[in-house]
């Protein structure tokens, strides 16, 4: 016999400290949950408050809004008649913890306190808050006042505990216990929990989707039961875009699946599964059994007298179970396209901006950041078709049109919001210049296409007058110091001028009511991890959609939007040699970035890899390297490039503490914020590892040893 019940679960698009823009997500979820039958409803981790507060969450005034939105949700009676399970943070104790608050019909059922905390990587949850160190412990929890009003209620209970219908049973876990070797979801399950929600706050990086959905797949797989997926979406103020996809398995299976990039605020993803399923599906295993009978974990019941599934003493043919479906990935070639164009839309919706600007440099980073935009402007005219009144609101508002005006063409839209400039001097190339008019051709956005000779001349004058030395091109016959400086000339002053230009091209236009439009940075994670950029340059702006993607991962995206959308003047980003332009071209030399740098994108992927995800050392690095690259290269060789990229990697990352706030799409990424905390200042020669490299190099070499005293402290 079946046993029906429809639940849902969302991505709601929160804002940090929105509290009531929050309210007003949450309120719609529940809503749409409602009008399509489900009788519980799991909302995204911290989803009041928004997951991102960071230190705003160490403020009083936080926890009190929360308080204070969370009683205006229950007490209204559109909310009741549905189970909720709504996060937000909690003082308990005058401690701080991260919570799920249950409830129904305006009642709280109990709260239930994340058991272990992320605080790695991105995350720094314990910072904020303390994880609930007592497994199956529950506490009488005393509400404020003004809920007691609301509820009616003085004390709920606190702790690790699970909600019995008459009919089931339903269990809470939050995002980082899902990750942990031991989740609660195990002893939950082998405790008779048939159906567990897990509320997520987790952020998007590249080919990280399916680490994630094979977690919950396996754990409904082993354990059986019902798997609610919640989480955030969208740019909730920082440099993480939480990419959604809320999911809802059976028994190892998916019935149903929400979107990972969308522009739609909420979205409620619903199903209706047959208990019956889990049951007979935990029953048919043997083994499974025995430990349940065998667990010594026994979670406290909160009992509520009424049933989940609807009451009908006749069958109804018009409910049935949601059927089976086939997970979605993207390609991470589309997650680029989509990932950080949905963030750049959040980020310049709530800053109040009027659009972008962009030095469009010819070259396939700067060029890969306009083609973001494109998608950008992309999906708002696919969202504005579909009636997303949220999206229409905003594209006005952003590009100051008419209450009457829709974004139904995409080049246009990009014509009013999208600005881009080439920068040129007299080591520019007709080609580099072409490109760049041409794809702004291409894409819509407003082009200006300049020679900046004469600034450049007037500060080198300048100089030159203060000091009387002029300096001049290595090529010329100039010093290596002459040689960068002349460049890093050019390079900041480009950052000037796209200021200047942000700040007045809106007026030019005469556009009305505008303000200044936001600096696009493009400089890619390579880049930024070896330091070959210059401080406070062009790559100095207010965002960077491509700082956390490689080289070799925008090279793949260009050569898939050339052919999505159509534009095949990507082509020639993409066969073009990388250079920056700085020195002079003559029939003998070009400037390149990889001669420059004296490595490869390619390598310097590994390197970043190994460095941070690997979490290598010179010394670590080389002995794993060579392995994988001899004997494509010698040991020599292999210890001469380790050096060199820990060499420049020291002495540039200082440039990491002011690096443009960039879309963190990659595991390492060197963002100095928060992510990779690392000093700024260290010696660039680690010479004793070094001096093991050398000792290793001598070895394979069939030379002498030099002999290394590991014990000696003289």
């Amino acid at each position: 016999m079946s046993h029906l019940i429809t639940v849902a679960t969302c991505n709601l698009n929160q804002w940090a400290l929105d509290f009531e823009g929050n309210r007003d997500r949450i309120l719609e979820s529940i809503k749409i949950a409602k009008e399509r039958g489900a009788r519980l409803r799991v909302g995204p981790e911290l989803e009041i408050t928004g997951y991102g507060c960071l230190d705003h969450f160490l403020e009083s005034d936080v926890c009190l809004h929360s308080w204070e939105m969370y009683g205006q949700i229950i007490k209204k009676k559109e909310t009741h008649g549905i189970l909720l399970d709504i996060g937000m943070p909690v003082l308990h104790k005058n401690v701080r913890y991260n919570c799920r608050l249950l409830s129904l019909d305006g009642e709280i059922l109990f709260i239930r306190p994340k058991i272990w905390l992320a605080n790695d990587g991105n995350y720094r949850e314990m910072r904020f808050f303390t994880p609930w160190m007592k497994p199956g412990v529950v506490e009488e929890f005393l509400l404020p006042p003004a809920i007691q009003k609301v509820t009616g209620q003085k004390f709920v209970k606190f702790g690790d505990a699970v909600i019995n219908t008459l009919d089931t049973c339903i269990g809470a876990e939050t995002c980082e216990e899902l990750f942990t070797p031991q989740s609660p979801h195990i002893s939950m399950s082998l405790d008779g929990v048939e159906i567990i929600t897990n509320s997520s706050g987790s952020h998007h990086e590249l080919r990280k989707l399916n680490k994630r959905l094979d977690l919950i797949l396996n754990a409904t797989s082993r354990c059986g039961g019902v798997y609610l997926y919640a989480n955030q979406r969208g740019c909730d103020g920082d440099r993480l875009y939480y990419d959604g996809c809320a999911l809802i398995a059976v028994n190892g299976k998916v019935v149903a699946q929400g979107s990972q990039f969308c522009l739609k605020d909420v979205e409620v993803v619903t199903a209706t599964v047959d208990l019956e399923e889990v049951r007979n599906y935990r029953a048919a295993i043997m083994s499974r059994g025995l430990q349940a009978s065998l667990t010594e974990t026994r979670y406290e019941r909160i009992n509520i007298p009424v049933e989940l599934a609807p009451r009908n003493s006749t069958f109804d043919p018009t409910v049935i179970p949601s059927k089976v479906r086939d997970i979605f990935y993207h390609t991470p070639e589309e997650e680029i396209a989509l990932g950080p164009a949905c963030w750049m839309w959040d980020y310049l919706r709530r800053c109040n901006g009027t659009g972008f600007f962009l030095p469009l440099s010819g070259g396939i980073d700067s060029c890969a950041t306009a083609v973001i935009v494109y998608s950008m402007c992309r999906l708002v005219v696919k969202e504005a078709a579909e009636g997303n009144q949220q999206v229409i609101i905003d594209a006005r508002k952003i590009s100051r049109s008419p209450d009457d005006w829709l974004p139904t063409n995409v080049q246009e839209f990009a014509g009013k919001i999208f600005h881009t400039c080439f920068m040129g001097t007299e080591n520019s190339s007709t080609e580099t210049r072409s490109r760049s008019r041409e794809l702004s051709e291409r894409i819509g956005s407003y082009h200006v296409d300049l020679n900046m000779d004469s600034l450049v001349t007037s500060v080198v004058s300048l100089f030159e007058v203060a000091t009387g030395k002029k300096p001049i091109f290595k090529i010329f016959g100039g010093s290596q110091i002459e040689n960068l400086s002349l460049q890093n000339i050019q390079a900041r002053l480009r950052m000037v001028l796209a200021y200047l230009f942000a700040q007045l091209l809106p007026w030019v236009r005469g556009i009305p009511n505008s303000g200044g439009l936001l600096v696009l940075g493009s400089a890619n994670v390579d880049e930024c991890l070896r330091g070959y950029l210059t401080k406070y340059d062009c790559s100095s702006a207010d965002i960077n959609p491509i700082g956390g993607i490689s080289k070799t991962d925008l090279k793949r995206f260009i050569a898939f939007a050339s052919k999505e959308y159509e534009m095949p003047i990507l082509d020639e980003f993409l066969n073009a040699t990388p250079t920056a332009e700085l020195e002079p071209i003559t029939k003998d030399y070009v400037q390149s970035d990889e001669v420059d740098m004296g490595m490869t994108y390619e390598e310097l992927s590994v390197f970043g890899y190994l460095r941070k995800v690997e979490k290598c050392g010179p010394y670590s690095m080389f002995l794993k390297l060579l392995h994988q690259w001899t004997p494509r290269l010698t040991p020599a060789q292999v210890a001469e490039k380790v050096k060199r990229f820990f060499f420049f990697y020291a002495i540039n990352r200082h440039k990491q503490t002011v690096l443009t706030p960039s879309y963190h799409a990659e595991q390492y990424s060197p963002d100095d914020n928060r992510f990779d905390l690392r000093p700024f200042l260290i010696n660039p020669r680690f010479n004793w590892a070094s001096k093991k490299i050398d000792q290793v190099v001598a070895q394979c070499e069939g030379k002498e040893v030099p002999h290394l005293d590991i014990l000696s402290i003289d």
